[in-house]
């Protein structure tokens, strides 16, 4: 172990001892949750790194999932490496986690290895969850079908068309399906899986830990809110990929005979 590995893992043992002692010291042992995250080109950072950050705290035994070896570039242009491939990850997942990105999103539902992927991890994880746009890529792999489920304000709608019940909470938990809305709300989203895995005191203290008391200066975040016109004008620029996942969204409907 190299000093920066040493300083990262002396930071992560003080942080776990501030923040619950007793409850994450059992998750820090060798039955500590596993948790896979598919990575996918253009997913959104801030998608992937807000949940991250909850399950590091917890100490969880995370995985960044790609198809292959090569890092993936995000929505801002920067590079997330994998830790495993679709052939290399483990399996039982505590938590199979997929975030989103319209682009990277519509792609990887026409991508057979990556469907088949999720299918398979889906199949045996004991919690199926995910962030934004993907919910879209878990409901092509049919993975929400007979569930209640959320995904980004434009294109939740789309949900239907693969046998999911559409909802519109920031997080939507049915049975072990944990869903979260567009891009902001998978804090809100991790803090809901860190209750389900070591309890609400655990989740309570984690938000204090990483100060999660979110203000925003206007009060423009959904669509029920903020003006029509520019709620209209949101969709009018991503017209184009929205016509992308209706495409998307209606072949796999199909293709489970929906």
């Amino acid at each position: 172990m190299d000093r920066r590995e040493f300083n990262a893992t002396l930071a992560a043992v003080s942080l776990l001892n501030f923040v619950a002692p007793p409850a994450l010291a059992q998750l820090a042992s060798p039955t500590r949750p596993r948790v896979g995250l598919l990575i996918h080109s253009d997913m959104i950072l801030l998608d992937l790194a807000g949940p991250l950050t909850v399950f590091s705290i917890m100490q969880a035994d995370v995985h960044l999932i790609a198809k292959t070896e090569q890092p993936v570039i995000t929505d801002v242009r920067l590079p997330v490496a994998p830790t495993a491939t679709f052939q290399s990850a483990p399996q039982m997942f505590d938590v199979l986690f997929v975030p989103g990105g319209l682009k990277g999103t519509v792609a990887a539902m026409q991508d057979r290895e990556t469907i088949e992927f999720l299918k398979q991890q889906g199949g045996s994880a004991r919690l199926v969850t995910s962030v934004c746009t993907g919910s879209l890529l878990l409901g092509a792999a049919g993975l929400l079908r007979g569930y209640q489920a959320t995904s980004h304000w434009y294109v939740r709608d789309l949900l239907a068309q693969m046998g999911a019940v559409v909802r519109t909470d920031r997080v939507v938990e049915d049975r072990n399906r944990v869903t979260g809305g567009g891009v902001t709300a998978g804090i809100d989203f991790a803090l809901a899986i860190a209750a389900r895995l070591a309890g609400e005191e655990v989740a309570r203290r984690i938000q204090l830990v990483i100060e999660y008391d979110p203000k925003p200066p206007f009060d423009s975040g959904s669509p029920e809110r903020a003006d029509p016109a520019l709620v209209g004008d949101v969709l009018k620029r991503r017209q184009d990929l929205i016509r992308e996942a209706e495409s998307a969204a209606k072949a796999a409907g199909a293709a489970m005979h929906l």
